[in-house]
């Protein structure tokens, strides 16, 4: 493992603050604050590495706790997200000096201190934590690799002598050994892994004392009382209790509510309907409401509980869930938690989203026609931060914003005091002040507990405190000293605070492997105070650290215009006659609910939203359209494409004025490179289950010459949903690959056409069962519906965690419900369809043929779950060899070789070898390792393993990206110079010595 002991430089530079102030949206610092901060960097950090893009893959994970001060105030530990490794600093006065930098998972987003002497780092994409022995921090190394569930965000120490290790995951991942119960209705999606950090267990990823599952979606923030009796856990993207209903259950019970045309007077299509639990003042009970007050209960089929924040006993033998610890209605999305340690409140940094609400844009044509007036522009979501009181049962939210008139129009003044997306929290160990790291206004908010619990604050830039660099996601308390640490985002980079003076006295830069284009582009997702009018709200409201928050919304806008769809699509439509095969396809702009879709993989995958009404194939004014061919013309230009969305900065988050077009080009070049992560539930050597496979083989359905066998009447699955890992290779483009789609666009008999999804995140979206029947024999539209009893059952189903599932809306509960739908029915006109019993079979045939269909079903959602990504399932994948490794490491560490060999991944490895520091790269050609000396030879695979069974070496392995082992591995920024020959000429420089103080007992 690299480490830098290099000693830092403190260079008072107020043009940097003041210009990095600026690029954050912040407010220009007085000239007293310019003299008064310096920026401090190693020499490795002191210029910025221009990393080339196919040597970086941007994932853009969200932080948690990122920070952590060690108990004694000596070093503070940091999460260097993008290059995966765990920073040391020692803490000098006003200023930090960078011990080392210890290569930890992919994508560290939270950090724990167990003691003197050893840290706990959670790796976001590796689904792994890495325990980290600190106690002679200039030799710091993972001595031990905690695997867990997928996609872990938080840990912390409780329970008996602070010695259980608690932290996040999903219910799913490779890691968990246990089957993820994706198609089990009324499933809790939420673990907490608790482990005894004194007796880790001797297999491969370490034996937990119990893994509790919560009843809600996947969790995040963890937060613990002052005694460690107790641990709070929160779900993460929690709901609302908001559903939405399908077309084709609200056209024939009533339709949408007003109005029915846009301004040009163009009718509406029939579309579904987003409801709300909520009181009905009518009669004072809940009821599901739609906006104009509506009930709708006959046809929801599911609960809503809506349980956001759980007390869990940390003492018990094992730990559990304490059933009366739960705490309902905290918020929409929950980023972190803190505890006061003298009341024992918990404070909740959270979004509450108005998704109930209906229209972007100004709707001045809606209310003409009998709609209510208004809409979400300038109003999405309310930043809060809500309140618990375990004593008492009381959930008190508040507003951070309630400055804010969103009856009119923002103004600077007025933004100036918001604050956007609350992330990380601390409070001071006397209760009385609360700190919140505002990642979307670049600022600290500062609280009195007593005025926050009262609800009596008023909000004032003199109870805020704007930081250098931008978007802080994570702080760190050093109350003996007076100063807070704050990690910002946008730059990588860590603020130093006075609290005393109340203003930022230092920025420490840590090393960024991010290409330059991407540190440019970042702040035009989270920027609030620069991209909306009132400053409280940005494209992440939505758009979840670049991913989505799980809901639907319905952003129609009665006052734009309809626009022609410009193709290409997947088949002919004069096949389907008229009207729809003879008239010109359009997009209507009151187009209904839609999922929020994710800002991820959108490289190569043509127009965006789910209509593609974001596309290239059209002009500037939306109504020309332009010819269209693969990679990147017309309608498969992405960069056309996504820059149709600055329409939204004032019609979604009411900005006086667009982007220009150098901002959107650098907010573009940024978002197309935003990757998914690997599948969590396709198995780590990329093959398929049986049901896998058996789906697979139907979704590329062939006759026996090799042409394909349509299931829908024009295609098999295939036809449309293209799955094709080389998608555009040929081309040259930075991310090739079609992963179910290739940017065309479908008609699959619904009341508007769509662009063909990719299939990417299906697992992301389990977690709403149940679903109304929509079946009608009688109906005469021939729009599609979903079959029936005895195929699905429309009974209650009980509390779910989501209010949202599939299909554009989300109003199909299930992948295997989907599949139900009588499009992909067999029929003599579509005999390469599921098979349904006829109206002529015998009952044993009949019977036959409903089981027959079921099977296929379960087979194909098998496969639509674990489907293809832009990443093998190997990626981020770690193990730790050292002495006492067992017959399982061993297994793993030849998987990742393997699956290296096979081009998946590139394979690195970091430690101690022959007692030093040292990274590798694995070069399968000659199955032997690239050590980051440049006088060293290659050491064979086998000697690794002699040497590390002989106590010669603790090396911990990971498979990262390919393209990125070499930086990974053994040159950090890639400038040709190995990392081990630089860290010789530090040492010899005279950095670093053993600090006895921290080794452990």
């Amino acid at each position: 493992m690299r480490f830098t002991t290099l000693r830092s430089v403190v260079v008072p530079v107020a043009a940097v603050v003041l210009a990095s102030a600026v690029a954050a949206g912040c407010s220009t610092p007085s000239t007293e604050e310019e003299t008064a901060v310096a920026v401090t960097s190693s020499a490795l950090t002191a210029r910025r590495p221009d990393i080339p893009e196919k040597a970086f893959t941007l994932f853009e994970s969200g932080q948690v706790r990122p920070l952590a001060l060690a108990a004694d105030g000596r070093y503070l530990y940091a999460a260097n997200t993008p290059d995966g490794r765990l920073e040391i600093f020692r803490v000098l006065g006003g200023n930090l000096e960078l011990v080392a930098s210890v290569p930890v998972g992919l994508e560290p987003v939270a950090i724990a201190e167990r003691g003197a002497g050893e840290v706990w780092v959670v790796n976001h994409l590796s689904d792994s934590v890495s325990v980290v022995d600190v106690s002679w921090p200039e030799r710091a190394h993972v001595r031990r690799t905690l695997l867990v569930g997928d996609e872990p965000r938080d840990i912390l120490f409780a329970g008996p002598h602070g010695g259980r290790a608690f932290i996040t995951t999903a219910h799913r991942g490779q890691n968990t050994g246990r089957d993820p119960q994706l198609t089990t209705p009324g499933m809790g999606r939420a673990d907490v892994w608790v482990f005894d950090a004194d007796d880790l267990g001797d297999s491969l990823g370490g034996s937990p004392l119990a893994v509790i599952t919560l009843f809600a979606d996947t969790p995040r923030a963890l937060a613990a009382s002052a005694d460690g009796r107790t641990v709070y856990a929160a779900a993460f993207q929690s709901g609302n209790r908001t559903t939405v209903l399908g077309e084709r259950i609200i056209t024939p019970n009533g339709g949408v509510p007003p109005p029915h045309t846009n301004a040009q007077g163009v009718p509406q299509p029939p579309t579904g309907l987003i409801v709300k639990l909520r009181v009905d003042p009518t009669d004072g009970q809940p009821h599901w409401l739609d906006n104009v007050g509506r009930r709708w209960d006959s046809h929801v089929r599911l609960s809503l509980p809506d349980k956001d924040v759980f007390a869990i006993d940390a003492m018990s033998n094992p730990p559990a869930a304490r059933p009366s610890g739960v705490f309902a209605a905290v918020g929409t999305v929950l980023f972190n938690m803190a505890v006061n340690p003298q009341s024992g409140k918990v404070y909740v940094s959270n979004l509450d989203a108005r998704n109930d609400v209906r229209f972007e844009g100004h709707n001045a044509f809606g209310p003409t026609q009998g709609a209510p007036a208004g809409s979400v522009r300038g109003h999405m979501a309310e930043n809060r931060i809500t309140v618990i009181d375990p004593a008492a049962a009381s959930v008190s939210a508040r507003h951070l914003n309630k400055h804010i008139d969103f009856s009119q129009e923002g103004t600077p003044q007025e933004a100036a005091k918001s604050l956007a997306f609350p992330t990380e929290m601390v409070v001071t160990p006397d209760g009385r002040t609360l700190y919140v790291a505002a990642l979307g206004s670049s600022k600290i908010g500062v609280f009195s507990t007593r005025e926050l619990e009262r609800d009596t604050f008023v909000p004032s830039l003199a109870n805020q405190i704007p930081v250098t660099g931008g978007g802080p996601t994570g702080l760190a308390l050093d109350a003996r000293r007076g100063l807070l640490y704050a990690l910002t985002r946008f730059d990588n980079s860590i603020s130093i605070i006075d609290v005393r003076l109340g203003r930022e006295i230092g920025h420490v830069a840590m090393f960024n492997p991010e290409p330059r284009s991407v540190v440019k582009g970042r702040r035009f997702l989270y920027d609030a105070a620069f991209t909306s009018g009132h400053g409280d709200s940005a494209c992440a409201t939505c758009h979840i650290f670049g991913d989505f928050d799980s809901l639907a919304w319905d952003l129609g806008d009665p006052d734009d215009i309809a626009t022609p769809i410009p193709g290409p699509f997947t088949f002919d439509l004069t096949l389907l006659g008229p009207p729809i095969g003879t008239s010109t396809p359009i997009h209507h702009p009151l187009k209904g609910p839609m999922t929020t879709q994710s800002l991820r993989g959108m490289a190569n995958h043509g127009p965006m939203h789910w209509r593609g009404d974001r596309t290239g194939g059209t002009d500037a004014t939306r109504l020309v359209v332009l010819p269209s061919a693969q990679p990147d013309t017309g309608t498969f230009d992405e960069q056309a494409a996504f820059k149709k969305f600055n329409v939204a900065f004032g019609g979604l988050l009411a900005r006086a004025n667009p982007l220009a077009d150098d901002e959107m080009q650098a907010f573009t070049d940024f978002i197309l490179q935003v990757t998914y992560p690997p599948n969590p539930i396709r198995n780590l050597d990329d093959s398929l289950t049986p049901d896998q496979q058996a789906g697979r083989d139907f979704y590329f359905s062939h006759l026996p010459d090799g042409r394909e066998l349509p299931s829908d009447t024009f295609h098999n699955c295939n036809g449309c949903h293209v799955l094709d890992p080389q998608g555009n290779a040929q081309f040259g483009v930075a991310k090739p690959g079609f992963f179910g789609s290739d940017g065309r666009y479908s008609f699959e008999a619904e009341t508007q056409f769509v662009k063909v999804p990719h299939l990417r995140n299906m697992y992301q979206k389990v977690g709403m069962f149940g679903m109304d029947n929509t079946f009608n024999p009688s109906d005469t539209s021939g729009l599609g519906t979903l079959l029936p009893e005895p195929y699905n059952s429309s009974a209650p189903t009980g509390d779910q965690v989501r209010g949202f599932g599939f299909l554009h809306d989300g109003s199909v509960d299930t992948v295997f419900r989907f599949h139900s739908g009588t499009v992909f029915a067999q029929r003599q006109s579509n005999p390469g369809g599921i098979v349904v019993a006829g109206p002529t079979d015998d009952p044993a045939t009949a019977q036959q043929k409903v089981l027959a269909n079921i099977k296929l079903r379960r087979q194909i959602e098998a496969f639509m779950l674990a489907f293809d990504s832009n990443l093998a399932p190997i990626v981020g994948q770690q193990a730790t060899l050292d002495e006492a490794a067992g017959a399982d490491t061993t297994a793993r560490l030849d998987l990742l070789e393997a699956r290296a060999a096979a081009g998946e991944c590139d394979l690195v490895a970091h430690g101690l070898f022959h007692g030093e520091p040292t990274g590798f790269l694995f070069d399968p050609a000659t199955n032997a390792f690239l050590p980051d000396r440049s006088h060293r030879d290659p050491v064979a695979d086998a000697h690794l393993r002699t040497l590390a069974g002989a106590g010669r070496a603790t090396l911990t392995f990971t498979a990262v990206p390919p393209g990125s082992g070499r930086r990974a591995g053994i040159d950090r920024d890639l400038d040709g110079n190995l990392d081990g020959d630089r860290d010789e000429r530090d040492r010899s420089r005279g950095g670093g010595h053993r600090d006895d103080s921290l080794a452990r007992e």
